[in-house]
């Protein structure tokens, strides 16, 4: 795999989980349970099967095109798979670790269905079968526990999420960026508020602002303006994004794109406090090292950083093959302490490519910061390249970044300076 197709990889995965993670219409697997405890027969099974469908087909088309390949829906620690196999008997679900579960039919029609609840941390690769031996499709599976604090409440305020006129700027020519923003209700014009900027805005825009909503309601983090930026678009069309031209080159060209021409445009609209302790970062995979990237370049900007599956790897080789992500271990043991708290999240299961592994550099950047005594929290578990075990674990996260800035004090395990926690 050549380093372009290999960076490429890291983008679907990060977009899909976004799609599936916003949207509001989808089938329950509650629901799905109930409804196969009274098992449907004609059009209630075909009325079930068709929304089964609209789980894994996009566009809305699930009345129409069929699931020949098997579609795993998460929900928190509930997980739901689903295929059509014309002409099975049976189908099931074959997971890594020796277990075999039955599919269930609907009613008389082709779509096989099975559910399961797992622990929390769970990560394992499936498989499903139909009539025991052919071979329907596989996967990863990962669940993790969904925070409360993701769920929207009546008593408390909802801050504005705004798309923001796309960026067309002088940092990369010829590219243009979409973004957006959300203010909290709680944002006065007389004092200046803190600021957030998440790379790859979509993957973030359907539960950050409702977790922002809870925490600074709570006063565990104080009031804080939040950007939603997205990778480049070159002026070669919508799919030509500059995503790791942007992302994973670690000089500070990013940095000045966003101090220069992002932060200005928001404070158009809203006054931003200007100390750096008061402005955060965060992005996964390739936008995890662009996070860091940013506080390493301009400590004197920003210096609270969240990276989930961070690409400390080398994707961005250069001309000399050697110029990658994966220097920032040396660099960091060799240069004197910055004054950047950053909380680090991967997985046993993360990736394994010729431009590194991924586990084992984030694991070494966790030493390199130990090393260095930086203010740091890693967080290493079973999961693979996606952002499930990092969403988990962001109420504790935001927590802990801003507990210099909250009103009230963080929780105990939010507490302590540059410790590995699973």
């Amino acid at each position: 795999m050549s380093r372009r197709s290999g960076t490429a990889l890291l983008l679907p995965a990060v977009f899909t989980l976004a799609t599936a993670a916003g949207a509001a219409d989808r089938l329950s697997i509650r629901e799905l349970r109930e409804r196969l405890a009274a098992p449907p027969t004609r059009d209630g099974a075909q009325m079930l099967a068709a929304k089964v469908r609209r789980w894994f087909v996009p566009g809305g088309q699930g009345k129409a095109t069929p699931l020949h390949r098997p579609g795993l829906e998460i929900q928190g620690l509930q997980a739901a798979w689903a295929v059509e196999a014309s002409g099975a008997n049976t189908a099931s679900i074959e997971l890594a670790d020796g277990q075999s579960l039955p599919m269930a039919r609907i009613g008389g029609t082709t779509m096989f269905v099975a559910t399961r609840d797992f622990p929390d941390g769970t990560a394992l690769h499936w498989s499903c079968l139909a009539d025991a031996s052919r071979l329907l499709g596989d996967g990863r599976l990962e669940t993790f526990r969904e925070p409360a604090e993701y769920i929207p409440r009546a008593d408390r305020p909802h801050g504005r999420l705004a798309r923001m006129p796309d960026r067309l700027g002088a940092t990369y020519p010829g590219t243009r960026h979409i973004w957006w923003t959300y203010v909290p209700s709680q944002y006065d014009e007389r004092r200046p508020a803190c600021v957030m900027v998440f790379l790859d805005g979509p993957q973030f825009t359907p539960y950050v602002p409702t977790l922002f909503d809870n925490l600074i309601a709570a006063g565990e983090m104080p009031v804080t303006v939040s950007v939603f930026v997205s990778p480049g678009i070159g002026s070669g069309g919508e799919g030509l994004t500059q995503r790791s031209f942007e992302y994973d080159r670690l000089d500070d060209r990013y940095a000045r794109f966003l101090l220069e021409e992002i932060l200005p445009a928001v404070e158009e609209r809203v006054r931003l406090r200007p100390e750096p302790e008061a402005r955060a970062i965060a992005g996964m995979s390739s936008g995890g090292i662009a996070a860091w990237t940013v506080a390493w370049q301009r400590p004197d900007a920003f210096r609270k950083v969240v990276s989930w599956v961070g690409s400390f790897t080398n994707i961005a080789a250069g001309p000399t093959g050697l110029g990658g992500g994966h220097n920032y271990e040396a660099l960091i043991r060799r240069s004197p302490r910055k004054p950047i708290r950053i909380f680090l999240q991967d997985g046993s299961r993360d990736l394994d490519t010729e431009a590194g592994n991924w586990p084992l550099a984030n694991q070494q950047m966790a030493r390199a910061l130990a090393y260095r005594g930086y203010d740091y929290w890693f967080a290493f578990g079973p999961g693979f390249h996606s952002d499930r075990h990092g969403r988990s674990l962001l109420p504790d996260t935001l927590r802990w970044l801003w507990r210099d800035q909250a009103t009230i004090a963080p929780p105990p395990v939010a507490a302590g300076t540059g410790r590995d926690r699973d």
